[in-house]
C-alpha cells in the first residue's frame, strides 16, 4: 500500500493562517502528566512523539481559564502568565515537526470530578442542576462571576498567542459549562442568559469575541461539542446543529464527539470503548458538515488510516481525530504516509491505561506501548553493549514484548511457545464477546518481534535438555499462568469448570448457569453475556460491590449497559462456599449471610489465575541471569505483562 490509498488523509487544509500537513489530530485529552498545572518536561515529550510521528495538528488538553475551572487536581491552568513559557517550548517542539499545536480552554461548570486535599468543592453552573455522575449539586453564577470567566477565557487565549500556540478550542462539549448554558433543561435561569436560544447562547458569544479581541486575526478559534450528549437530559442533535449554525461566524471550526459528563450512559461516549464500531461517529458529522461553511473535525473510535480516509472521502469531516491510534502508535501517520500500514499498531480501544490511568490519578500509557507517558525513560532505546544469547520461553504478551525489545537491541533472541499459535491468555479474550479487537494485542506485538529479527519455534516445550543444548547468556520465563480452582465443598451435583474450558468449548454447561466472579473483571461478565447468548439462564455472583469493579469507567459501564439489557441476574458481594443438591451456596462478604442458587446444572469459576512457574528452579541452576515476567511472576493483566517484558528487554 502506498500513500496514494490516502489521497485525503495527506492533503494539507488552511484554517485561517494555520496550514495544518495533513488530515490528522490528536485531539485534547488529559493525560496527568502537568505538574502544579504547568506544562513539563513529561508532557513536552509526550507531544513530541506524536509531532515527530507525523500528526498534522495536537490539540492539548485542557486549560483551566478561572480557579473555579478546576476539575481535578492534575490539570493544567492558564490564569496567570507563569503557564506561557510551558506553551512557547511545546510550541517550538510541535512547529519543529511541522505540527500545528492547538490548546483547549475549559471550565466545566457542575462536571468537578474531585476537589483538592480530598475535599469536596463548589461547583458552579448557570443554575442548581444536580449532576448525576458526581453527584454534585452546583452553585448559580452571579453575573461578577460569569464576567469573571469571561475575562478568564480571553485572558487564556491571550496567553496562548503569546506563547506562539496557532490557536485555541473552546470547549463547549460533553455537559461542560457552555454546554450547561446551552441546555435549557440544565440553564433555568430567567436573565439575559436564560430563556431562548439567543439568551442561552450569550455566554459562548461573549466568551468568544473575548477571545479573538485578545489574539489577532491569523489566530484560529474553534469549539468542540457534542454532536448529541446521548442523554435523557443532555443536548439532542438538532439542538447542537442550531447552536453550531448560529454561532459559525466566530469560529474557524467545529469539532465534534459525542456524549455527556453529567451522566454514567452519557460518558461511555468520552472514550467509548470497543464495544463500538469505528468511526461511528462519521454519519453525525456529515450532517454537521453538510450544514456547516466552516471545517468540521471528527473523532470517535477512528484508529487506522484506512477508517480515517474513509471518513473524509465520504464528506464527513475535514480532520480525524485519531487520538488513542497516536497514543497506542505515534508513528502512525508517518507510517501511513509512507505506506507501512502494516506497521502500524492498532489501538484496540480497552481503555485500560490511557483514560483508565487518568481515572486513578496517574500518567496516561497504553496496554500494548507502556513507552507511552514514559518518553522520558523509554523514548529511545539504546543498542546493547553486549549483545547476549537470550532464551525467552512464553509467547503471550509479555514473552513477545520482552523478546521485540531485546531483539530491537541487538541481542539473540529466541522466542519458545508450548502452543502452536502466540498470544496466550489474549486469544481466550478475544472469544468473548464484544472483545474481539483484543486479540489485536497478539498481532500487533506478533509483528513488533517479526521486524526485531526474533527467532520463533513454536509447538515445543522447553526443558531441561533444550536449555542445556541452547546455552543462552540469559533466559526470560514468561510461561504465564492457569486458572485458580480452589478445594470447595461439593457432591458433584453441580458441574464445576473454568472460564478457559468454556471458551474452549470443551465442557456443556446446560441451561441453568452460575457464574462465580472473583475478580471483577471482564472475563465473568463476559462469560454470563456468551452464555446468555447462547440460550442459558445466567446469574453472575461478584465478590466485590459490582460487576466489573476493577475495569475502566466507561467499559464497566457499558457491560453494566449490556448485562442489564439481555437480563444477566447480578448478586454483589458473593463469596463462593460450595455446593451440593444442585445448589451453589455462597455468602455475603459483609453480613455473612449465606445467599443461595438453586437448581444449578453448572457453576463457571471466574476466581483469577495461579502462575505457570515450574521452569524457574531449575532455570536457575542452568543458567545465571534469570528473569519472570507478566503473569508467572504474579496473574495480573495484559498492561502489567507488557511493560515488564519492556522493562526487562530494555535492560539486558
Amino acid at each position: 500500500m502506498t500513500t496514494d490509498a490516502f489521497p485525503h488523509l495527506f492533503q494539507p487544509l488552511q484554517i485561517r493562517g494555520v496550514r495544518l500537513k495533513n488530515r490528522i489530530m490528536s485531539s485534547g485529552h488529559d493525560t496527568t502528566l502537568p505538574t502544579d498545572g504547568l506544562i513539563n518536561d513529561a508532557l513536552i515529550a509526550y507531544h513530541a512523539a506524536r509531532a515527530q510521528g507525523g500528526a498534522g495538528l495536537i490539540v492539548s488538553q485542557v486549560a483551566g481559564v478561572h480557579e473555579t475551572a478546576r476539575y481535578t487536581s492534575h490539570m493544567l491552568m492558564a490564569v496567570s502568565d507563569d503557564c506561557i513559557e510551558g506553551y512557547r517550548r511545546l510550541a517550538e517542539v510541535c512547529h519543529a515537526e511541522g505540527c500545528a499545536l492547538f490548546s483547549q480552554l475549559f471550565h466545566p461548570g457542575r462536571e468537578i470530578m474531585e476537589g483538592g486535599d480530598g475535599l469536596l468543592t463548589v461547583a458552579y453552573a448557570p443554575s442548581v442542576s444536580p449532576n448525576e455522575r458526581f453527584r454534585v449539586m452546583p452553585r448559580q453564577l452571579d453575573q461578577r462571576m460569569i464576567d469573571e470567566i469571561v475575562a478568564g477565557y480571553a485572558a487564556a487565549a491571550r496567553r496562548m498567542h503569546a506563547a506562539g500556540i496557532d490557536g485555541v478550542e473552546f470547549v463547549a462539549s460533553h455537559g461542560y459549562l457552555p454546554a450547561q448554558f446551552f441546555n435549557p433543561r440544565v440553564n433555568r435561569r430567567s436573565d439575559a442568559y436564560g430563556g431562548d436560544l439567543e439568551n442561552r447562547l450569550r455566554f459562548a458569544v461573549d466568551a468568544l469575541l473575548a477571545m479573538r479581541a485578545e489574539t489577532s486575526e491569523d489566530f484560529v478559534i474553534g469549539m468542540r461539542i457534542s454532536t448529541s450528549e446521548r442523554d435523557e437530559q443532555g443536548l439532542t442533535g438538532d439542538e447542537a446543529l442550531a447552536i453550531c449554525r448560529r454561532l459559525e461566524p466566530l469560529l474557524d471550526y467545529v469539532s465534534l464527539t459525542a456524549g455527556t459528563s453529567a451522566s454514567l450512559g452519557g460518558a461511555v461516549h468520552i472514550v467509548p470503548p470497543m464495544a463500538y464500531r469505528h468511526a461511528y461517529l462519521a454519519g453525525d458529522a456529515a450532517r454537521f458538515r453538510q450544514a456547516l461553511a466552516i471545517p468540521v473535525f471528527v473523532t470517535g473510535r477512528i484508529n487506522q488510516p484506512q477508517e480515517a480516509e474513509a471518513v473524509l472521502a465520504g464528506g464527513s469531516a475535514d480532520v480525524c481525530g485519531m487520538t488513542r491510534a497516536m497514543i497506542c502508535d505515534p508513528a502512525m501517520p508517518g507510517k501511513a504516509e509512507a505506506g507501512h500500514t502494516d506497521d502500524i499498531r492498532a489501538c484496540i480501544a480497552c481503555n485500560q491505561a490511557c483514560i483508565g490511568h487518568f481515572h486513578r490519578g496517574v500518567p496516561i500509557s497504553c496496554i500494548q506501548r507502556p513507552e507511552t507517558g514514559r518518553e522520558l525513560k523509554f523514548g529511545t532505546l539504546t543498542p546493547a553493549a553486549r549483545p547476549k544469547s537470550v532464551m525467552v520461553i512464553g509467547g503471550g504478551p509479555a514473552g513477545l514484548k520482552a523478546a521485540a525489545v531485546a531483539g530491537s537491541r541487538g541481542h539473540r533472541v529466541t522466542l519458545y511457545e508450548a502452543a502452536p499459535q502466540l498470544g496466550g491468555q489474549a486469544l481466550l479474550a478475544q472469544q468473548l464477546p464484544r472483545r474481539a479487537e483484543f486479540g489485536g494485542i497478539v498481532t500487533n506485538l506478533a509483528h513488533e518481534v517479526e521486524r526485531a529479527n526474533v527467532r520463533v519455534v513454536r509447538g515445543t516445550r522447553v526443558d531441561r535438555v533444550l536449555v542445556e543444548a541452547e546455552k543462552p547468556n540469559a533466559v526470560i520465563l514468561a510461561t504465564g499462568a492457569k486458572p485458580y480452582r480452589p478445594d470447595i465443598e461439593q457432591d458433584g451435583s453441580v458441574q464445576i469448570v473454568d472460564a478457559w474450558q468454556v471458551l474452549r468449548r470443551e465442557v456443556k454447561t446446560g441451561s441453568r448457569v452460575v457464574v462465580a466472579d472473583w475478580r471483577c473483571d471482564w472475563i465473568g461478565p463476559g462469560i454470563a453475556e456468551l452464555l446468555t447468548g447462547e440460550g442459558c439462564s445466567v446469574e453472575l455472583a461478584v465478590n466485590g460491590t459490582h460487576a466489573a469493579e476493577l475495569l475502566p469507567l466507561y467499559v464497566r459501564d457499558n457491560i453494566a449497559a449490556e448485562l442489564h439489557r439481555i437480563g444477566v441476574r447480578i448478586t454483589p458481594y458473593a463469596r463462593l462456599y460450595g455446593c451440593d443438591g444442585g445448589t451453589v451456596y455462597m455468602q455475603h462478604t459483609v453480613s455473612e449471610l449465606p445467599i443461595l442458587f438453586e437448581d444449578v446444572e453448572t457453576l463457571v469459576l471466574c476466581l483469577g489465575h495461579e502462575p505457570v512457574d515450574e521452569l524457574a528452579e531449575m532455570l536457575r541452576g542452568l543458567v545465571k541471569e534469570v528473569h519472570i515476567i507478566g503473569d508467572s511472576l504474579a496473574p495480573r493483566t495484559a498492561e502489567e505483562a507488557v511493560y515488564e517484558g519492556l522493562k526487562i528487554g530494555a535492560s539486558l
